[in-house]
Parts: structure tokens; sequence; C-alpha cells
């Protein structure tokens, strides 16, 4: 499987939680429990299979080494997002603050991430190479998913 192809799914994925999650008010508080808890888990994978396969292998090239470089720093602003939104009370006023600059830095992370880092690593790695960390990808994310499922 092509590792971009795969990354960009997830992006899709995320997207969809943030537009159901998005209109919810303070009212709707189990909703947005749900919603986040999805939300979190989804980008908390994503990250770290960037981060432990991915974000290593382009950090070697020239052409791809600055921008992962600044990649790891705006997963690190989302985690810092995630953290607090997690501890403040679901129907606090400015939950929803909060959640659209989370999403305002997800967004921008994945433009930059499907523009330049993607193009960039086509020039970089081959088919074979982009297919094989695919694969890396794929089973480190369902293992992610196994092990949250297991608590």
């Amino acid at each position: 499987m092509d590792a971009f192809e795969l990354l960009k799914q997830d992006h899709k994925t995320v997207s969809g939680i943030f537009e159901r999650l998005e209109p919810t008010t303070e009212r709707g508080v189990k909703t947005r429990e749900e919603l986040f808890t999805q939300l979190k888990q989804e980008l908390d994978v994503h990250a770290r299979i960037e981060e432990e396969i991915l974000y290593p292998v382009l950090k070697e090239a020239k052409e791809t080494e600055d921008i992962t470089l600044e990649a790891f720093e705006e997963h690190h602003v989302i985690k810092q997002l995630l953290t607090e939104l997690e501890a403040m009370p679901k129907d606090d006023e400015s939950w929803g603050a909060k959640l659209k600059v989370l999403q305002e830095n997800v967004e921008h992370h994945v433009e930059e991430e499907e523009g330049e880092m993607f193009k960039d690593a086509r020039k970089v790695l081959s088919q074979a190479q982009i297919d094989e960390l695919g694969a890396r990808l794929e089973a480190a994310k369902q293992e992610q998913k196994k092990a949250l499922a297991a608590g």
C-alpha cells in the first residue's frame, strides 16, 4: 500500500470527525466526549506511526529534512492542545474555541503534508520504498488500535 494514500485516508477520517464535532454545543456533553475520544485516538495513532516510521526516513533526505522537523513541532503543538482539551470539562464555554484552534492546526499540518512533504518525498523515495513504508505504517496502525481496544 502507498504510504501517502494511507495517511491521506487518515486525514479524511479526522476531518470527518471534526465536521461532526465542530457544531456541538456545551449542552452536547456526551456527544462531545464520544467524538473527542475518537478524534484523540485517531490523531494519537496517526502521529505515532508518522513519528516512528515515516518521519525518520524523510529526515534523512536533504529535500525533506526541514519540513519533517517542522512536522515534528506541529505534532507537539497538536498533542498539547489535545491534552488541554481532554482535561477541560466538555461544557466549558471555551472548549469549542480551543477545539477550533486544534482543528486549524491539524488542517494546516495536513495541507503541508499532502502538499509539500508528500510531493518532495515522492522525489527522494522509490515507489517500492513508499509501498514498503505503507505496509509498515498499516501494520503499526493496526497494532496501535489493537492496544487501544485492549485498554
